[in-house]
């Protein structure tokens, strides 16, 4: 049997990032909604800025689910918490005003989470704060959103009790606290994606970077549990990705990466599973089990090179942008359904 860093602390963070995802879709639908509520041209237009920020943001949070290696379940209580604010928005009971309330709740709601997750990732490993980076630039956004959010409520609330146009200088105080905002985080927060979508070179790297990551904290402990537990979550990784590699990567670059190249790649992916098996035969305690680590590491790093250099160039020269997103939408989702059959294997063997 596979052990794997399934434990309490982890399974409760994949949670959170459930719970994160599922509030991302109703935030989405939220803002889809109030864009056909008439608003004047100047709020609409900032709620159709925050709506592609967040469908955007939509996908970085997939793809931290997607690093982090465990799928997981919202919460029945946030599910049933989603599903009633769906029915207020979706209905007439609420004014604009306390739609947009509630809306700008839900966006502290996903702040907090966010940040949360953060703070926790910090007490648990190095390769979970890897895994959980891109929601940087989603906590920034979603911080930025709140403050332009107050900003609305502030204009739909006069306009709601007098009939009239609130001052707009309080828009103003808005866009100089936003600015402020912004100065003094922005430089804070890594935001090398929050701007386009995550090519496949981009997915395929987080995962080197994370695999490396797990490889190193298991070489540097000496607690026989640990090493184990690490060796099961560089097992489900790898083999989720070499999975969504041969189905979604390697039979398209054939064509202009060349025959031989894809095929030698198949084939360090073929000796790497091997070793992943000779490994889970071996117990954690013994001297060999590190030794034998060793040679996956290096196995694994000689075709990480080959991917990073020549198979990415090869993309690089090849295909269009879009194209590169299309795969690395592709890949995630390939992933995410291996990473599901593996978890099931593994309670199924527990």
């Amino acid at each position: 049997m596979v052990a794997s860093l399934d434990d309490a602390k982890r399974n409760a963070i994949a949670v959170k990032l459930a719970n994160m995802k599922a509030l991302q879709q109703l935030i989405i639908e939220n803002e889809q909604l109030l864009l056909s509520q008439g608003l004047d041209s100047e709020i609409a237009d900032r709620l159709r800025d925050f709506l592609k920020d967040d469908e955007k943001n939509l996908g970085i949070i997939e793809t931290a689910i997607g690093q982090y290696g465990i799928q997981a379940e919202p919460k029945q209580s946030v599910q049933q918490m989603i599903e009633t604010a769906r029915q207020l928005f979706q209905g007439s009971e609420l004014s604009l005003y306390e739609k947009v309330s509630q809306h700008e709740l839900l966006k502290h709601q996903q702040t907090m989470s966010g940040l949360l997750v953060h703070k926790a990732a910090q007490k648990v490993g190095a390769d979970v704060m890897l895994a959980i980076g891109p929601l940087n630039a989603v906590n920034f956004e979603n911080r930025a959103h709140q403050e332009q959010l107050k900003g609305v409520l502030e204009i739909l609330g006069v306009r709601e009790l007098t009939g009239q146009d609130a001052d707009q200088g309080i828009w103003a105080r808005v866009q100089d606290a936003m600015a402020a905002f912004s100065g003094v985080v922005g430089s804070a927060v890594t935001q090398s994606s929050d701007k386009q979508d995550l090519n496949i070179q981009d997915v395929i790297r987080l995962d080197h970077n994370k695999v490396n990551t797990l490889f190193t904290e298991l070489l540097q402990s000496d607690d026989p549990q640990k090493i184990q537990e690490y060796f099961g979550q560089i097992y489900k990784d790898l083999t989720a990705h070499s999975e969504a590699e041969e189905e979604v990567v390697y039979p398209r670059v054939r064509a202009f990466y060349g025959e031989g190249d894809t095929q030698e790649l198949f084939d360090e992916q073929a000796e790497m599973k091997r070793m992943l098996e000779e490994i889970q035969a071996i117990s954690p305690s013994s001297d060999q089990f590190k030794d034998k680590i060793r040679q996956l590491m290096d196995a694994v790093g000689d075709h990480i090179r080959q991917e990073e250099s020549t198979m990415f160039a090869a993309i690089r020269n090849n295909l269009s942008s879009e194209q590169t997103e299309q795969w690395a939408t592709e890949f995630k989702a390939a992933k995410t359904r291996i990473q599901q059959r593996l978890g099931v294997v593994s309670e199924a063997n527990a």
